[in-house]
């Protein structure tokens, strides 16, 4: 570890001797934090309480760096028995590890980021800066290694190993007055070298000491296996060094001694050995990294919980109130079909299908919505003629994964199947869109409709051959996302559609307003759509569903559309999309129409016509979430209305009450604590607004304590009524 010593403080001198400096030191920090590691496990230390405060609990990345390396060195159950803190100044030696050694790393990267200039007083500002850091590694270390030695029980082993000592204190804080006080570079450079030398002692010594306390204590603990834990592998690579692998028969203060001799000489960055060490030593971090690396949920999931939980719950409950008040029935389907199920139901949006592995000879896959295999249990029943159905349930796309867009989600549909009036069905289910969004008192949203026929007359009146609706549709769908002229482009380049027909298509689909005022238009002499049969059934049917929407006040949220394509192959009557108003950019909320053949297409022969609608409950949630989250209100998680407090450790008593409770169809949770504080402050953080407080007091007197939270009142009543009086508080607050 030698350090050449330039004859002149050239520029490139003392860039030459800054970094063999670094060279050095940088490694010898893995070393220092491994050996803390080992002092910490010798004494038993309670390293918890330290180092397993958040990231954030450090002033720079490299303390938590250093405080997360410790915590995997030292994970796993202790080799020692027990576990005891140090005391007084000693605490900090240990404790402090993270703070001292991450200000050791920024002192070595700065060394080695700036001094590289070859400024002489920028060079001497970094050296002293890593020189004090250094100081106080060496220090700290020392200290270590007496309450180490101090820890013996063997007394004469002890004494002869705290006289012994390793670096005297006073001499390093010497050694460092005197270089701050020099003004050559060179020579300050020469007096950091000295310092690390120091260093390396201080650490060669605390780590012997700290291996002979972990061998006295052999007799009550197993011997170290690397596969057990790190720190075990780290005492195993020392130990197999200064021991050459064989048993240690007793410990002595000259073999202490011998062994600091042999890993002064390891920790030497010029040695082989020392190179074996390091990688043994990354080795043993990443493979503890390694395990205890988080586990991570697919790309477009994500977990629900606790308010979460309670706004989804809160939502479902209305939706489904909705359904049902529209003589909903539940349903329920497999979360997977056959493959052969679901395709050419979707058009280009196929390709988003999740396929499953053949597992027995069938071909399945995820359920990409919930209207197919609704379809499907309709051709399956062939009593079944009419249905008024609707399904909560989560769904699957193999979508690219953004800001409200995922790959499994929840929908929640409502599909009326069968033979109705004309429009009948169209305008209940539209109308449940309506009262959904009301209901959920999301915010403002519009509903673009269009009808398919519609669609389709207008493309033919484009000229548009019919064999290419489809295909041209799925662009025209991409206008809410894409500007015009790319879904031009698109159409033109790949589609095969002629720039002509493309410029009309673009003309027409700019056509949306009042949904009367746009029929009226449509309709006017001279209107090509006219002239169309299949534009005249669809416009004669909006005209019977706008009217009736009108009728139930609905039509203000209503947008005839003639952009509104819908990309899915099985729609054949009216469409339409609810989209959010709001500040929260989420896109479509709800889409839905007619699908008069799809369950033909699964079973030919039967003909089931049907409309519905589906919520993606995931955009709807990201609303409501941050509605409340502006409202800036807490949101209860659970339903708990009593807190029933047991001032004690008696789970008998506590049971006894508590079945009182529920036997009431009181909802109650139980805590056991002697500190009424606590009872207090969890009953207040979970906004449970009653307690029973039970305690000695109340035992000895037949009572039980009730206490209202929020108006702060408690009042004792006799413990055989207790359940009785708090139902009436509760039903008539």
């Amino acid at each position: 570890m030698a350090m050449g010593n330039p004859a002149s403080p050239t520029a490139d001198g003392l860039a030459a001797g800054a970094a063999e400096i670094v060279c050095c030191a940088a490694p010898l920090a893995r070393v220092a934090d491994a050996v803390a590691a080992l002092s910490c496990e010798a004494v038993r230390w309670d390293s918890a309480a330290a180092f397993d405060a958040p990231a954030s609990g450090y002033s720079t990345k490299d303390q938590a760096d250093v405080a997360a390396d410790l915590k995997m060195l030292l994970r796993g159950p202790s080799r020692l028995a027990g576990s005891r803190e140090a005391g007084g100044t000693s605490t900090n030696s240990f404790a402090g590890v993270p703070t001292v050694h991450g200000n050791f790393r920024q002192a070595v990267r700065a060394l080695d980021l700036d001094a590289g200039q070859g400024k002489e007083d920028v060079l001497m500002l970094l050296a002293t800066q890593f020189a004090t850091s250094a100081h106080f590694m060496c220090k700290m270390s020392a200290e270590r290694a007496r309450f180490c030695a101090g820890s013996i029980a063997d007394a004469r082993l002890r004494e002869e190993l705290v006289a012994a000592g390793g670096a005297d204190v006073g001499d390093l804080k010497g050694t460092l007055a005197e270089m701050i006080t020099d003004s050559d570079a060179v020579t300050v450079l020469r007096r950091v070298h000295e310092q690390l030398l120091k260093l390396r002692g201080c650490l060669a010594w605390e780590a012997a000491v700290a291996m002979a306390v972990i061998e006295t204590a052999h007799s009550t603990i197993q011997k170290p296996r690397a596969s057990v834990d790190g720190n075990s592998s780290v005492l195993m690579l020392l130990r197999d060094h200064v021991t050459d692998g064989k048993d240690v028969p007793g410990v002595n203060s000259e073999l202490v001694k011998d062994w600091r001799t042999k890993l002064w000489s390891l920790f030497d960055p010029r040695r082989p050995e020392f190179e074996s060490l390091m990688e043994k030593l990354k080795g043993i971090l990443e493979e503890k990294k390694e395990k205890r690396r988080l586990p991570k949920i697919p790309k477009g999931t994500r977990d629900f919980a606790g308010r979460q939980m309670a706004i989804r719950e809160r939502a479902f409950s209305i939706i489904t109130g909705v359904f049902k008040m529209h003589g909903g029935v539940a349903l329920d389907t497999p979360v997977f079909e056959l493959r052969e199920t679901l395709m050419s139901k979707y058009g280009e949006d196929s390709k988003l299908i999740y396929d499953l592995a053949d597992q027995g000879g069938e071909l399945c896959s995820l359920r990409y919505d919930l209207t197919v295999p609704f379809a499907r249990y309709l051709a399956m029943n062939n009593h079944i003629t009419t249905m008024r159905r609707y399904q909560i349930a989560k769904v699957y796309r193999r979508d690219r994964p953004s800001k409200g867009r995922y790959r499994e989600f929840y929908q929640c549909d409502f599909d009326i199947a069968g033979v109705y009036e004309p429009m009948q069905a169209d305008f209940e289910v539209i109308k449940v869109l309506t009262e959904l969004l009301d209901k959920l008192d999301i915010g403002m949203y519009e509903i673009k409709l269009n009808h398919r026929k519609l669609l389709d007359g207008m493309l033919e009146i484009c000229g548009v051959p019919p064999e290419k609706f489809r295909t041209v549709c799925s662009s025209i769908d991409k206008l809410d996302k894409l500007t015009f002229e790319e879904v031009k482009k698109e159409m033109v380049e790949e589609k095969g559609v002629s720039d002509e027909t493309a410029e009309k298509i673009g003309n027409l689909v700019k056509t949306r307003g009042p949904p009367l005022q746009v029929l009226m238009e449509l309709r006017k002499e001279g209107s090509k759509f006219i002239e169309n049969d299949g534009s005249v059934v669809a416009l004669n049917e909006l005209e019977i569903l706008f009217k009736a929407l009108e009728k139930a006040n609905a039509i203000d949220v209503i947008s005839f559309d003639l952009s509104l394509a819908r990309g899915l192959d099985y729609y054949t009557g009216v469409i339409y999309e609810a989209v959010f108003k709001g500040t929260t950019q989420v896109g479509s909320i709800a889409a839905g129409g007619r699908y008069d053949n799809l369950v033909g297409d699964i079973v030919a022969g039967k003909q089931v016509p049907a409309v519905g609608v589906s919520l993606g409950m995931e955009r709807v949630f990201a609303i409501m979430e941050e509605q409340e989250k502006e409202k800036n209100q807490e949101t209860r998680t659970t339903e708990t209305e009593v807190l029933l407090s047991i001032l004690g450790k008696d789970l008998t008593l506590a049971a006894e009450l508590a079945s009182e409770l529920w036997r009431a169809e009181i909802k109650a949770e139980i805590k056991l604590s002697t500190r009424v504080q606590d009872h207090i402050r969890y009953a207040t953080q979970s906004g449970i607004p009653w307690m029973v407080i039970v305690g000695q007091s109340e035992i000895r007197d037949g009572k039980v304590k009730l206490k209202n939270i929020s108006a702060r009142q408690e009042e004792e009543v006799p413990r055989k009524d207790f359940a009785h009086v708090l139902k009436q508080r509760l039903t008539n607050p």
